[in-house]
């Protein structure tokens, strides 16, 4: 395969309350003082009819002098017609009290729905790996993260929930959280007691960063059988190693990751396996910081952990290719 490769200098690592207010408004209606009597309520005042027959606009009253049209004095209102209190609305001290709705319990929406569960399985399975099956049967086409010992990568249900997947295990005692974004999720655990038999590399990164993680196994160039990486067309000769690539690209905010795993335990072969992270750099990565994380499994040892943040160049040089050959030990492997 044809490359342009860069050599870049690599940085250093990186690592309610909810409040509610009631407003109430009240209104007062403004009258002549001679023909009303406001109420002493604080809570509401009403308006009360003048004792006798209500005046039409057309009647007169008498001044002492003359007869003067009522509507020459004063000006036209209309007298509102109260209810009658009921007797719950009238309070201690005789006035009418405004009924209060009572407020709802709004229903939960987290509260478990029947046949809702969301559980998870683990079996062991070839090559120190983990089958991994995940049901969730109210969250079909939905995005989860799965945590592993450090690993974390995203992927999605399909439309009944389920998702099957093999993941390479990075301890004996492999236990994998799964988190849906709703808070749901699940635990499941199994043991790997063939794990020491294998080297193991990740590479994991967030978003659509463009990294790869590359093996040339035996003095193999790339291209040639024995170059191993995730866009490989055809297997490798004999017992040699193999990428996995974990996660869903297309979901929201992916978070992905690539394992090298190479038999150790079990080579018919001695020499070198030389490893080497890449970022490709696109029209979404260039001119951009980019950052990554590996984690390295070697010869029965602690599981070791690496950051690095990476700076793409400008975009003139999309379709070139940032390779980083110490980011990663190279793996020492001896003939069993």
């Amino acid at each position: 395969m044809s490359k342009n490769r860069l050599i870049p200098m690599v940085g250093g690592t990186v690592a309610c309350a909810l409040s509610i207010g009631f407003f109430m408004q009240r209104g007062e209606t403004a009258a002549p003082r001679d023909l009303l009597a406001p109420l002493p309520s604080p809570i509401q005042q009403m308006v009360l009819e003048p004792s006798g027959a209500v005046l039409d606009v057309d009647d007169t009253v008498s001044m002492g002098f003359q007869n003067v049209a009522l509507t020459s004095i004063m000006p036209t209102f209309a007298v509102p017609t109260l209810p009658n209190p009921k007797p719950q609305d009238v309070g201690l001290n005789g006035f009418i009290v405004e009924p209060m709705a009572l407020p709802t319990t709004p229903s939960d929406p987290d509260m478990p729905q029947l046949g809702c569960a969301v559980t998870a399985t683990a079996t062991p399975g070839p090559m120190a790996s983990v089958d991994l099956a995940v049901s969730a049967p109210c969250s079909g086409n939905e995005r989860l993260t799965i945590h592993h010992s450090g690993m974390m990568f995203t992927d999605v249900t399909d439309q009944n929930g389920q998702l099957s997947i093999t993941v390479p295990a990075l301890t004996v005692r492999a236990v994998f959280i799964i988190a849906f974004s709703d808070g749901k999720g699940s635990v499941a655990l199994t043991n790997v007691p063939d794990l020491y038999s294998y080297d193991r590399v990740v590479l994991q990164w967030g978003g659509n960063s463009g990294f790869q993680i590359h093996a040339r196994e035996f003095g193999a160039a790339y291209g040639e059988n024995g170059h191993v990486w995730s866009g490989m067309t055809t297997a490798t000769l004999g017992n040699g190693g193999s990428v996995t690539r974990l996660g869903d690209p297309d979901t929201l905010a992916p978070q992905l990751a690539e394992i090298y795993t190479f038999p150790s335990g079990t080579s018919k072969r001695s020499g070198t396996v030389a490893l080497s992270v890449e970022a490709e750099v696109t029209a979404e990565n260039c001119g951009r910081d980019i950052s990554a994380q590996s984690l390295e499994l070697h010869n029965s040892q602690a599981l070791r952990s690496r950051d690095l943040v990476l700076s793409v160049p400008n975009c003139a040089a999309i379709g070139d290719f940032l390779v980083l050959n110490n980011l990663v030990q190279d793996l020492t492997i001896a003939a069993r």
